[in-house]
């Protein structure tokens, strides 16, 4: 699956803070504009990971259920 999300970068002090406004709350930081955005990309793979647990809980057993890909 391919996705593709735009990441901001700001640098405040020393730190270099990333945060990715389609994705409400996914953020990162790092002392290198790298290290924020692979903190960033850690934090979107772990909240996607999580609303897709939450959003797949009490879906029925004997329910259709595909895989839509987005390119």
């Amino acid at each position: 699956m391919h996705n593709e999300f735009t990441a901001i970068v700001e640098f405040d002090g020393k730190w270099h803070v990333a945060y990715c406004p389609e994705i409400h709350g996914a953020n990162g930081q790092g002392s290198t504009r790298d290290e924020a955005l692979a903190s960033l990309r850690d934090a979107v793979a772990l909240i996607l990971e999580d609303r897709r647990e939450d959003g797949l809980r009490g879906v029925p057993d004997d329910a259709d259920q595909t895989v839509v890909t987005l390119e």
